[in-house]
């Protein structure tokens, strides 16, 4: 071994890998009706808007960003889960603005609180908490 290559256990220590994720970027058929949704559930808008191709909601060093995109409305893909501080109260705000959950918050046997609710597009959003 040359004194400029690094041993496996350097090399295994170097080796680079995930830390976190940045953002997820979901497709719209219609901005002007996806914002609307996503900003009653209380995403902070970070850039665009419903007049713009591409949008930003920006919370917990995390994005997530809606493209305008003729191939939406979408099949059933897989769902983002969203952490957030308490379950019933997103739920209750999401009622109030006219939204329709799949279901009433409940606590799941692997540790969590959560509900479904599908975006415009056919995107499943999970909004949870961790039960204590």
């Amino acid at each position: 071994m040359s004194a400029s290559a690094p041993s496996t256990s350097q090399a295994a220590r170097e080796a680079p890998r995930i830390e976190s994720l940045s953002a997820i970027t979901l497709a719209t058929a219609d901005m002007q009706r996806a914002v609307p949704f996503y900003e009653a559930l209380g995403f902070p808008l970070k850039f665009g808007g419903p007049q713009q191709a591409f949008t930003s909601f920006e919370f917990g060093g995390s994005y997530l960003n809606l493209i305008a995109d003729a191939r939406a409305p979408v099949d059933w893909w897989g769902r983002v889960i969203i952490y957030v501080s308490d379950v019933d109260a997103i739920y209750r705000k999401a009622l109030a603005a006219g939204l329709q959950p799949s279901f009433a918050p409940s606590d799941a046997p692997w540790g969590e609180r959560y509900f479904h609710i599908t975006d415009p597009d056919g995107h499943e959003l999970s909004f949870a908490r961790p039960l204590r």
